[in-house]
């Protein structure tokens, strides 16, 4: 049986593409450095797929950010502010448009989809010309063709483009950037026939907007499109790739409807749904990629399970038309399994990282592992169980009203209107790494490790002090990752070596895996939280990572509901919120900065997922006293569509991405909703090393009291600070400070 793969990781085994983008970044290397890195783990990649047997290899998957930015790119559709002005987009438009410069902000980012990776979202407007602009996509055909390798080139698909695309900033509110179909067909075009006639024989257009609920006018615009492409198609193999969900069964009736389309590819582990379609009704003599292998988490593949599942689909499709695929892309699970020479035995055999699963493509699962997996008394802890089955009858919500805990808290706290805060982490040093890393190596001491720790935290609120920061952060000196640290210390949890997975351009993260029942053996922040307070009068936040949040950003256990590992989380999470309070710290935050992210793609699954995800934020505050102030963050996402989940999670105050999105947040507001509790949309965009000026933050905090009530606005930053450097969050923090204290003075003046 042949066998496809829809993506690949691009940063590389040892992360080699995010050390040589920030150097290029930097300016320590040129960009032919840069290329050269990249064409070395292309070339690498397409080796590899090609000595497994893989027979329909993706090519154009990898990327210098995302892919969405690289089809803008191929589009020509550049925001007017970047002052590109045609030719082959370089790299220092590209960069801009994902990152800002001196001078210009960056454009939005926001998930992809229900995953923890990141996309810039396009601007258009119908002014915007579409140019064919950046040739990558034959480029890295050809590329692959010369190292003796024929790969599938994979576009995102244009109607998924247009419809994860924005308006632009000023432009009518009536506008859809759907209506610009027509206008971008000609540049695929374009792009198809370069690859015909570099010899292309398959190509593949990723629609995962498909999964999603659709309305009869989008639906319209898919058999459009296609429809429009179908001459220039001809001759090419086509593949439709849909992932991460069912795809529901308006949507399947369209897409196998599609006369241009030769193959459709869909996830059959996330979308069970769409095995009932595809047996109840299959275009005859079409390909169905079958997605059988998880590409989202690291859990070796159910050899019987998959195998039960193709030849149930090989008498409906055929077994010459049958392809085993991967379900998604593997650039959402770790790289190499090979790397993990310090992971537990017991647990590597139960594993495949994505260079495993291109070989599970052709069934080598361990079903001895699998069974050992089923079977170890590691995984279960009854205690836990027990403790997590006695949440159910309660809501576990605090014992008075949010007013009530803002009146209690502002009397204890006393801090003044529009306080400012920041959202954790500051700035991590190479030497803060090299301490961190000769810790774990057990080059230095614990008291050594002590000791640099404690310095920094100092200089940090030292720092905040004369800034004049009103509630203070100790910086996370102490933790590489939010959600790392916090399973580092919880038990169930394991940790990889090597197991990196992009977010967004250079930045990796690390999920734990969780493997087991959860609980929380000692406390985990408190010492270095109590030591921080000790360090100044100012209120001090003990920082912590929600239940939901560490779900949504681990490799979760496959074996139970994931809401059951939630709850074990909540508990674990609740018992150290307990003990910061009783160690005097009175503001304690607990970041939901996934909550968002796991919203499932379909509406009819939204309120169960909602009522579980909020229920397990509550569970870790209840028991706090009222004058104890609650802080939760959340990061870039849409949270417009659940503003009232928010409002139910009970938090006396909400930090959130605000500044990169056009302050599209803000509209909820403008809308009629009541929010009562306090709240922080950020006022300018720590992904970009931009600084903003004192007038740029105040007219953003203007805007926020248009719509906000002045005893309820926090001014803060949009996210932590740990990926920018000391020099550019020092005057932004200044100026954030500068045009609180401004718009203070104007207020009082105005009394």
């Amino acid at each position: 049986m042949a066998s496809h793969i829809v993506g690949y990781p691009r940063m590389g085994p040892k992360r080699e593409l995010k050390f040589a983008l920030e150097s290029f970044w930097d300016g320590k290397s040129s960009a032919e450095d840069l290329e050269k890195v990249a064409t070395d783990l292309r070339a690498s990649i397409w080796k590899q797929m090609a000595d497994a047997g893989i027979k329909y290899i993706p090519s154009n998957t990898f990327s210098y950010y995302d892919q969405v930015l690289d089809t803008t790119a191929m589009l020509g559709a550049v925001p007017d502010r970047y002052s590109w002005t045609g030719g082959e987009i370089n790299l220092s438009t590209y960069f801009s448009m994902a990152r800002g410069n001196a001078t210009v902000p960056a454009m939005e980012m926001t998930k992809w989809f229900d995953t923890n990776y990141h996309f810039i979202v396009p601007e258009l407007a119908p002014s915007t010309k579409f140019s064919y602009s950046s040739h990558k996509a034959i480029n890295e055909y050809k590329e692959a063709k010369a190292l003796g390798v024929d790969t599938v080139p994979v576009l995102v698909g244009p109607v998924s483009y247009l419809l994860l695309s924005k308006a632009a900033k000023g432009v009518e509110k009536s506008f859809s950037p759907l209506s610009l179909l027509s206008s971008i067909l000609p540049v695929y075009k374009e792009v198809i026939a370069e690859l015909k006639a570099a010899g292309a024989s398959w190509i593949q257009f990723d629609e995962p907007t498909l999964v999603k609920d659709l309305e009869s006018h989008h639906l319209s615009a898919f058999s459009a499109a296609y429809s429009e492409l179908e001459s220039a198609l001809s001759g090419l193999n086509v593949l439709v790739e849909t992932y991460f969900a069912d795809v529901p069964a308006d949507s399947y009736k369209t897409l196998t409807s599609l006369s241009s389309v030769t193959a459709y590819g869909f996830d059959l582990e996330r979308g069970t749904k769409t095995l009932e379609l595809v047996k109840s009704g299959f275009p005859a003599g079409k390909y169905l990629f079958a997605g059988v292998v998880d590409g989202r988490n690291i859990w070796a593949d159910d050899l019987a399970a998959s195998l039960a599942t193709l030849q149930s689909l090989e008498a409906v499709v055929g077994k010459d038309k049958l392809v085993i695929s991967t379900s998604c892309s593997l650039m959402h699970t770790a790289v190499d399994l090979v790397n993990e020479t310090k992971l537990d035995d017991e647990i590597k055999s139960w594993l495949a990282f994505a260079a495993q699963k291109v070989v599970e493509a052709y069934f080598s699962a361990n079903a001895a592992a699998l069974a050992s997996r089923r079977s170890s008394p590691r995984v279960t802890n009854e205690e836990v169980q027990k403790a997590a089955t006695a949440l159910k009858g309660s809501d576990h919500r605090r014992a008075t009203t949010v007013s009530a805990r803002l009146d209690a808290q502002q009397k204890k706290l006393n801090l003044p209107i529009l306080p400012t805060t920041t959202i954790g982490s500051f700035p991590q040093t190479v030497e803060l790494r090299r301490v961190r890393r000769e810790y774990k190596a057990k080059k230095i001491s614990e008291e050594e490790y002590t000791n640099a720790i404690k310095e920094e935290i100092s200089k940090v609120v030292k720092i905040q002090e004369e800034l004049d920061i009103d509630v203070l952060v100790h910086g996370e000196p102490e933790r590489n990752d939010m959600v790392e640290y916090f399973g580092e210390q919880l038990s169930g949890f394991t940790f990889t070596a090597n197991g990196w997975v992009q977010s967004y351009g250079s930045r990796c993260v690390k999920p734990p895996i969780i493997y087991g029942d959860v609980s929380r053996p000692n406390p985990m922040t408190v010492f270095w939280s109590k030591m921080a307070q000790s360090m100044t009068a100012r209120p001090m936040k003990g920082m912590l990572t929600g239940p939901v949040t560490i779900l949504n950003w681990s490799f979760v256990r496959n074996d139970q509901p994931r809401f059951e590992t939630c709850y074990q989380i909540a508990l674990a999470i609740k018992k150290e919120v307990e003990d910061l309070e009783a160690g005097g710290i009175q503001v304690i935050q607990i970041d939901e900065a996934a909550l968002r992210e796991g919203l499932p793609l379909r509406k009819s699954e939204h309120a169960f997922y909602l009522d579980w995800a909020v229920h397990s934020f509550r569970i870790t505050n209840c028991g706090v006293q009222d004058t104890t102030q609650i802080h939760t963050h959340m990061c870039y996402s849409n949270f417009n569509d659940i503003i009232q989940s928010i409002i139910n999670m009970d938090a006396d105050v909400i930090t959130i991405e605000n500044s990169r999105s056009d302050e599209k947040l803000l509209s909820v507001f403008r809308e009629g909703v009541v929010y009562g509790a306090g709240i922080g949309p950020g006022v300018y965009d720590i992904h970009s090393p931009r600084i903003p000026s004192k007038e740029e933050i105040a007219d953003r905090v203007n805007k926020m009291l248009a719509v906000l009530d002045t005893n309820i606005l926090w001014v803060n930053p949009d996210c932590g600070l740990k990926t920018r450097k000391y020099a550019e969050v020092k005057p932004a923090l200044t100026n954030m400070v500068e045009a609180a204290k401004q718009i203070r003075a104007e207020l009082a003046k105005a009394q």
